[in-house]
Parts: structure tokens; C-alpha cells; sequence
């Protein structure tokens, strides 16, 4: 049963039966229980570097008793600035073992951004490398904040042995200068010692195995506190509907680790599988097509514009992709265009999920397969509920196939935000955690999302779908990505105004666009203004992102005001 005591009250596509039940575990307790199972079974592989199970369960434990050593017991935080490496999966075990609870920082945060983390979740080690697109950054926000500990590791110590010497022979210059000494330790001294005796004595239901802050599209970030059960189950949840690949249990670890999407399907669910991870310090796609074809890589969990460039590339044709079985899309909205064009290209099973940082990672996907339904977010993880409630009236439930706020329950969601009260309040309705999405779910019990609450464009009284617009522009040839906002308007209150690229060779200037998206919507809905980009932004895990659009759009009215 659901969190809401009910069943799933439609036929259930997945492989398991929608009332499986699955046992909540302490997430360092996997990695051991798994390395003790095969403890030579291959786990990452690192620009070359083969590392086993065995090899890492090592190094957590030892890790483990550095850690303790500096302080790190029940409930204490640690942020990992890192990128994928072996780094990152060491100190994110370790901490866990040791009792503490990690706090997930991205290497793309601004210094700003970092010491409002930082002071919000109480962080107090910061582990990274010495890169100087990170260490130069952290020091300073160390010495702007009460973070009291760095500690430093370099890509040589985890990198093959004469990998590791060209790169301090040719790359040194991408290497910071660090003043060692008793605030600022080698990540090297953390594996110098005996593994640590016993473990933390946790509970996977109460303790907090990870604070994992959301997106911060308005407002500030909110801390989303993840206990070990949240993420156990949610990856095994991940991992049951996953038909796998007989005798090829590799995956490719381009999404960031730092972010929940991959922490739960690639980093979680690979272990609980017994799988290995082919890591990508960042997603670079030449380097990803030869990794794909080198170790024959199953699996590829990724966000539309990483399947966007793997079609985009001009040599594509080249490359033998033949391997790839599994492949799950998620972050944003696949155009159904772009799921046919790569299966057809593939032949890989490519499927539509959907997550947020508070459900640990994944709350419904389409099945593998069947493929599901094109558009859908599909049906949710065994022992997951999806209600769809009455925008304002949020504990009015509507019948099926009426539109309304998305609201979930299940074992993966959390149950608070950190130092966030306010919020706790108006989070949850009847126990179930209301997500902001707009949706409704079909007669097949198939889910979709229309779009976010806050997203709404309101002209004239009429309430506007930024995506309903974006998916006609969508449909014109020359189009690649579409996003569309509300700028103020004196009459009306907003209008919507378009941000289009093109794709490569195609012709189109902005009055042909935007007559053509203003022939196929409403009188209400026409856009004002449109705009052609080179690229528009992105968020951190490769997701279209409105809010630095509606930033730029700000400023250039503020400066206005000025002139």
C-alpha cells in the first residue's frame, strides 16, 4: 500500500506488482553488502582506471575512520564539491558510514550561491579538488563563512599511473595552489589508517542521509532532507522496473552526481544492481560516444538536450551505439520527435521518467517494454500514489482526466525541508507532498504534466501555458529548443514572449516565427516579442531553464527605468 492507504486503482504496466515492498536500507550498508557478493566485480571506471567493489568498500571504511577522526559522527554535515570521480563516491559512502549526513554542492554554483548552502545546512568539512575552477572558489567562501575544514584531492591519485604523470606533466596549470595545514587536509590522509572498527548505529527511517537542495527557480533553494530509506527504496524501486541487460550491467555516468537524478538512478541504483559505472567527470559528447562504443555501455540515463546533441553530432553515423539497451530521459519534457529519431538510430529502449529532489530522485516512469505512452511521465514506482488535486482547492481530489496540481505520495518522499517551517506547512496536503505541477492522469492511469503552477503566464485574466506555446514552436522545421515567459504588460498585466535556436542550417527570422506561432494559439495567448539565441540557458543537469530569461528580462527594465 501507498502512503495514502489505497492502491493503484488502474492496470499496472510495470514488471512488479505496484504493492511490492521494499525493505529500507542504510545506503553504506549496500556498498558493503554488495563488495562482500563480489568483491572483484568491476564498480568505476575512471578515464581508464578500473576500480572493483572490493577496491572501494576499502577505501570507505577507511575514509570512514578519517572522518571520524575530524569530528564527523551522527547528524553531521558534509559537503562534497565535487565532480564525478572516485572522490565522490568514496566520501559520499564514507560519510554515511561514519554517521554524517552529506550535503551535495554543485561545481557550478556561484560564491554567493555556495556560502548561502553552506550557512543554511550548517556545513562545517567541505571536501573538493584542487582544481582552480573549484578550490580558489571554496577557500574563499570558506573564509567567508563557518566552514572550518576543506579537504583537497587531485585527479592524479585516481587517475591510471602514466595518465596520472602526463597530467601533472601537461595540465598543471589546471591545478591550484593549496596551503595545506590543519583547515585545509589531503583527501590522501583520509585513506591513511585502519578501516573504521563499527559503523554508526542509524536508523534508515529517521536519520538523514542526505540534504539535497532544489533548483531555487524562485526564491531561494530549499534543502530537501532525504533519509537513508528515502534513497534505498526509491533506488530499488528505480532498479525493479528496470529489465536490465543479461551479462551487461554498465552504465554511463555523464548526469552529475551532485544532483538527485543521478545520485538515485545512476550512483544508488547501480549498486544495489551490482553494476559497474563507466564516470564522466562532465558530459563532453565526443568522449561520451567513445566511451559507449569502447566498453559497450547498457545503459545511459540522461536529460533531452544530451539526446538532442548525441543526434546533433555530425558524425553520428560513424559511431556503433548498438550496445545501448536502457536509456531513461528526465528533467524536462522529450520532444516525441526526438524519442523516435534516437531509438531509431539506437534501437535502445528510451523511456520517459519524472522526479523531483523531494522524491529522492524518480516518481513515475514509462515502462521499458512496452515504451509506454509518447508524452507521458508514466505510471509511478511500485508503492507510489499520484493525486490529482484542485489548484485551489488543494484537498479537493478530481476525477480522472480533470487537470489540476500533481501530488505524490510514497516511501521516497521527504518529510521536512530544512529550517524551512513556513514551507513544511504548505508542502503537504493529506500526506501527500504537492509537487507544483500541473496535470492529469489518463483511463490507462498514465500521468502528464500541462506545466508548473508558478509558470503560469496570466494575460488578461487568462491563464497562459508556457509550454502549450513552447510546443507549437516546436512544431515549426527550423526550430531546435523553444522557452517562453511573461513579460509585464500595462494592459493586460503579462504577455508571453518567446527565446527560440534554430537547428544548424535552417533559415527563419524572428517575424516569420513569430507569425507562425501566433497563427496556431488564441487571440489571448499571442506572444509579444520573440527572440533568436545561439543557445539558451540551461540548468545544471542540462535542463531548459526560464529563470535566468525572466532575470535578463528584469534588468533590462530596470535599466530602462534608469535612463
Amino acid at each position: 500500500m501507498s502512503e495514502t492507504g489505497k492502491a493503484w486503482p488502474f492496470r499496472y504496466d510495470h514488471p512488479v506488482p505496484w504493492d511490492t515492498a521494499f525493505r529500507p536500507r542504510l545506503l553504506h550498508e549496500l556498498l558493503s553488502e554488495q563488495a562482500g557478493k563480489a568483491p572483484g566485480a568491476p564498480f568505476l571506471d575512471f578515464m581508464g582506471r578500473r576500480f572493483t567493489y572490493g577496491d572501494i568498500a576499502e577505501k570507505v571504511a577507511i575514509a570512514a575512520a578519517g572522518f571520524r577522526r575530524m569530528g564527523v559522527s551522527k547528524g553531521f554535515r558534509v559537503g562534497l564539491f565535487l565532480p564525478n570521480c572516485p572522490q565522490y563516491v568514496i566520501a559520499y559512502y564514507a560519510v554515511l558510514m561514519a554517521g554524517g549526513t552529506v550535503v551535495n554542492f554543485s561545481p557550478l554554483y556561484s560564491e554567493d550561491e555556495l556560502i548561502f548552502q553552506v550557512q543554511d545546512s550548517g556545513t562545517e568539512i567541505m571536501v573538493t579538488l584542487d582544481l582552480e575552477q573549484l578550490y580558489p572558489l571554496i577557500a574563499a567562501v570558506k573564509a567567508k563563512t563557518e566552514l572550518k575544514t576543506l579537504v583537497v584531492g587531485n585527479l592524479p591519485e585516481v587517475l591510471p599511473r602514466v595518465k596520472g604523470l602526463a597530467y601533472r606533466a601537461l595540465r598543471g596549470g589546471d591545478r591550484a595552489a593549496v596551503d595545506y595545514g590543519p583547515t585545509v587536509r589531503r583527501f590522501s590522509d583520509l585513506l591513511d589508517g585502519p578501516p573504521l572498527a563499527e559503523a554508526e548505529t542509524l536508523d534508515a527511517h529517521s536519520d538523514t542521509a542526505l540534504i539535497q537542495y532544489t533548483g531555487g527557480t524562485t526564491g531561494r533553494p530549499k534543502g530537501a532532507v532525504l533519509t537513508h530509506a528515502n534513497l534505498s527504496v526509491n533506488a530499488a524501486q528505480v532498479n525493479s522496473i528496470d529489465p536490465g541487460t543479461p551479462g551487461n550491467n554498465s552504465i554511463l555516468g555523464a548526469l552529475p552526481f551532485f544532483h538527485v537524478f543521478a545520485n538515485t538512478c545512476v550512483l544508488n541504483r547501480t549498486v544495489i544492481a551490482g553494476g559497474w559505472i563507466v564516470m564522466m567527470p562532465k558530459f563532453e559528447l565526443t568522449e561520451a560516444l567513445a566511451l559507449i562504443e569502447r566498453h559497450r555501455i547498457a545503459s545511459l540515463p540522461g536529460v533531452p538536450t544530451m539526446y538532442q546533441a548525441f543526434l546533433d553530432h555530425p558524425n553520428i553515423a560513424k559511431h556503433d551505439l548498438t550496445s545501448l539497451e536502457i536509456c531513461i530521459s528526465g528533467g524536462a519534457p522529450m520532444a516525441k520527435e526526438l524519442r523516435n529519431a534516437f531509438i531509431e538510430k539506437t534501437g535502445a529502449k528510451l523511456v520517459e521518467g519524472y522526479g523531483l529532489t523531494e522524491s529522492a530522485g524518480v516518481v513515475s516512469c514509462n515502462p521499458y517494454e512496452s515504451g509506454g505512452k509518447p508524452g507521458s511521465i508514466g505510471q509511478p514506482l511500485p508503492g507510489t500514489s499520484i493525486v490529482i488535486v484542485d489548484k485551489e482547492d488543494p484537498e479537493t481530489v478530481l476525477p480522472q482526466g480533470e487537470r489540476g496540481e500533481i501530488t505524490i505520495a510514497g516511501p521516497q518522499i521527504l518529510t521536512r525541508y530544512h529550517n524551512r517551517p513556513e514551507a513544511n506547512e504548505t508542502t503537504f496536503v493529506e500526506g501527500r507532498l504537492r509537487t507544483g505541477d500541473v496535470g492529469y492522469l489518463d483511463a490507462d492511469g498514465y500521468a502528464y504534466i500541462v506545466d508548473r503552477l508558478k509558470d503560469l503566464i496570466l494575460v488578461g485574466g487568462f491563464n497562459i501555458y508556457p509550454s502549450a506555446l513552447e510546443a507549437v514552436l516546436y512544431r515549426h522545421e527550423a526550430v531546435k529548443e523553444a522557452l517562453v515567459i511573461g513579460i509585464p504588460d500595462a494592459r493586460l498585466g503579462e504577455r508571453p514572449k518567446a527565446f527560440v535556436t534554430l537547428k544548424e542550417g535552417a533559415a527563419a527570422n524572428v517575424e516569420d516565427l513569430l507569425a507562425f506561432l501566433n497563427a496556431h494559439v488564441g487571440k489571448h495567448e499571442r506572444a509579444a516579442a520573440l527572440e533568436i539565441w545561439d543557445a539558451l540557458p540551461k540548468t545544471m543537469i542540462g535542463k531548459l531553464s526560464r529563470k535566468e530569461l525572466e532575470e535578463e528580462e528584469a534588468a533590462k527594465r530596470a535599466a530602462t527605468e534608469l535612463m
